[in-house]
């Protein structure tokens, strides 16, 4: 069979699906041939399904998946995001770089089987147990390309800056002295961790971690530092996730969250407004206008009770959005789509309200405008599947059970709704190269097993 090339009876394309594409890229993996009505070459091999763009993963916190179904038991009377987090800090506090790197490489192996093909990484836990410098600072940076690295996932690398401990510059807690450095000390670990990315093909970015942990200037300084690196670089904050954060934020400045970033900050393209759930209706209109993208989290939204964020109205106003699995209560980039439809079918009691004029299917629409938001926001040319664009992407399982028989709009119906999501997934490609083969990665069994070893270890301590 010829390499560099797939050929597809039906394609998602950003414009639509199409019938008959031949795809080829080059040994850099990008896409220099998407021909649809095409015949398929003798030497081509041919997918065993449907072909979807890949979805990035543009909100993670790796460490987190070790965590994940230990925080469902009641430990307040009014449990809420900001209990889970008290818990979530004492977990943090344990995390040494063997660990960071199983759960990570286990966690990326998950995202790839799951349908993902790049995930933005807001990594904030910095330092040592005692909260000093590791000897290299980068430590616990550098475990997370490991793990991107030997699973083949697209990288987008998000150090996040943490210094208060809320509005008004209130000192940091104990629980969060792992996270905190000065915006000098950051600029010095982007400086060092660029060619580290470059050389490994992941983007580097910064993630200001939230308008409560990062005071003004401190905000200012380091978006101009970040510029002064590289003006295009992504950047990535969480932003009125809980009410409690926007009284606060009105209390302290006057002004809503989202609101006063906006008035402050440089925010265009480059930006995610990670969450962005409680905006009001002029917020949503002045953050699309300005570009940024919406990360949308649906199961952890979901999980942690933030909220729902308003979809309609984000894109009446032609709003970019993405999705992320963030805490990784759930790791399913189709469980994330169907969350995030079923959440607005509650909260307006209607059906299929992600349809568009021009793609009446919901998980069609959905997949296409997730792509799009996710590539802007992680920096990376992984739009879709267009020449010019890295050819990642999944393949599904046209003989599965809930897809068999189905046109392909329809099977990715299924997929999304009425499959178990990944088990319909056949295979995943990241930069021309299968990362997934019969829906399975080729560390699945020494990175999970790998997992185990280091939750277990983490719990014991």
């Amino acid at each position: 069979m010829t390499t560099n090339t797939l050929f597809a009876a039906d394609a998602l394309l950003p414009e639509g699906w199409a019938r008959n594409v031949l795809l080829a890229w080059d040994d850099a993996g990008r896409l220099t041939q998407v021909q649809a009505n095409a015949s398929r070459p003798a030497d081509t091999e041919a997918a065993r399904g449907p072909v979807i763009p890949g979805t990035p993963n543009l909100h993670s916190h790796a460490f987190q998946r070790a965590f994940a179904g230990l925080t469902e038991h009641r430990a307040e009377q009014h449990d809420s995001f900001w209990s889970w987090r008290t818990l979530m800090y004492r977990f943090a506090a344990r995390l040494g770089p063997q660990h960071m790197e199983a759960i990570a490489t286990w966690l990326y192996t998950e995202m790839l089987e799951a349908g993902y093909t790049g995930v933005c990484e807001f990594q904030y836990v910095h330092h040592d147990v005692d909260g000093r410098p590791y000897a290299d600072d980068a430590t616990l940076s550098l475990a997370l390309l490991s793990a991107a690295k030997k699973t083949g996932i697209g990288f987008t690398l998000l150090p996040v800056l943490y210094q208060t401990g809320g509005f008004g510059e209130q000192p940091p807690t104990e629980g969060q002295r792992r996270f905190v450095r000065s915006t000098e000390s950051m600029l010095r670990l982007l400086e060092a961790l660029k060619p580290v990315c470059d050389a490994q093909g992941a983007r580097l970015g910064l993630a200001p971690h939230s308008l409560r942990a990062v005071p003004p200037e401190g905000l200012r300084d380091a978006v101009a530092g970040l510029e002064a690196i590289d003006r295009t670089a992504p950047i990535h904050i969480h932003i009125a996730e809980q009410t409690k954060e926007v009284d606060d934020c009105v209390a302290w400045s006057g002004l809503r969250p989202v609101e006063w970033l906006l008035d402050h900050a440089p925010v265009d393209e480059r930006w995610c407004l990670v969450h962005a759930t409680h905006m009001n209706d002029a917020e949503y209109e002045y953050a699309a206008r300005s570009g940024a993208v919406a990360g949308l989290c649906p199961t952890t939204e979901a999980n942690l009770g933030d909220g729902i964020f308003d979809f309609a109205k984000w894109r009446t106003h032609g709003g970019a959005w993405g999705v992320g699995s963030d805490s990784h209560a759930s790791v399913n980039a189709a469980e994330e789509l169907l969350m995030l439809e079923y959440s607005q079918r509650l909260a307006r009691r209607q059906r299929n309200v992600g349809a568009s004029t021009a793609q009446p299917h919901v998980a069609t629409a959905l997949t296409l405008e997730a792509v799009q938001g996710g590539a802007r926001a992680s920096g990376r040319a992984v739009a879709g599947l267009a020449a010019g664009q890295q050819a990642d992407f999944a393949v599904l399982d046209a003989s599965h059970v809930a897809l068999q028989g189905l046109s392909a709009p329809d099977m990715l119906s299924a997929h999304v709704f009425a499959s178990h999501r990944t088990s319909a997934i056949d295979s995943v490609w990241v930069a021309g190269h299968p990362r997934v083969s019969a829906g399975r990665h080729a560390l699945h069994d020494e990175a999970a097993a790998a997992f185990v070893a280091a939750r277990t270890q983490l719990l014991q301590d």
